[in-house]
């Protein structure tokens, strides 16, 4: 292997890695937001929003990723006459794939909160949203933070799909360096490090929180 060519080429590595952590970022956000909605919606009290959350989450969970960015770009553009962007079709694609894996996480923080915070909230005079916000989740953190960092790593993965709607990230940059120059066995292992450098933060963190868990 030549490492040389690591070197030579750092410029377009570190713009694909940037572009993949934007990228992560954002969907993250986005994803955690749908999802806490999802949740909420489904632990509500309205069946009908309850069973089209339920259907949100069986059509995302049951369907690949890619198919869904392939039809975001292409087919939802087609069909609507309006395009969009590379960058908002994968962030798109990543945020209501990822969301509803993210809402079943909090779906089940929430329910493993006792149902008597909810009855002693009402005894209270809090409403029900302000007790969602106030007592339920805050509660819910603790019990959803190992799952939802372990979540966030399979989002950040999932970002190198976007390489199949044209999305220059790190995995299309180490493609174009094999392009200039060969060598795949040195790119494709030098866009790996990156990934494991952007990860293992992450990795290093839920094993931590899990071991917290078990002590408390």
């Amino acid at each position: 292997m030549d490492w040389s060519i690591v070197s030579d080429n750092r410029d377009l590595y570190l713009s694909g890695l940037w572009a993949t952590v934007q990228l992560s970022l954002a969907a993250i956000v986005t994803a955690t937001v749908t999802g806490l909605l999802v949740a909420a919606v489904r632990t509500g009290r309205i069946p009908v929003l309850a069973q089209l959350a339920r259907g949100y989450l069986e059509v995302f969970r049951g369907t690949p990723l890619l198919i869904q960015m392939l039809f975001i770009y292409f087919g939802a553009a087609y069909l609507s006459g309006f395009g969009i962007t590379v960058f908002g079709a994968a962030l798109l694609a990543l945020t209501l794939y990822q969301g509803a894996y993210i809402a079943e996480i909090f779906r089940a923080g929430i329910e493993a909160v006792p149902r008597g915070q909810w009855e002693a909230s009402r005894v209270l005079g809090l409403g029900r949203v302000r007790t969602f916000l106030s007592v339920i989740l805050p509660q819910t953190r603790a019990i959803v933070l190992p799952p939802l960092v372990g979540q966030y790593l399979s989002l950040i993965k999932d970002t190198s799909i976007a390489v199949v709607i044209g999305y220059v990230e790190l995995v299309r940059q180490g493609q174009a360096v094999i392009d200039r120059v060969g060598d795949p066995g040195t790119s494709y292992l030098a866009v790996a490090v990156l990934y494991f450098v952007i990860c293992y933060p992450l990795s290093v963190l839920v094993r931590r929180m899990e071991r917290k868990a078990v002590l408390a």
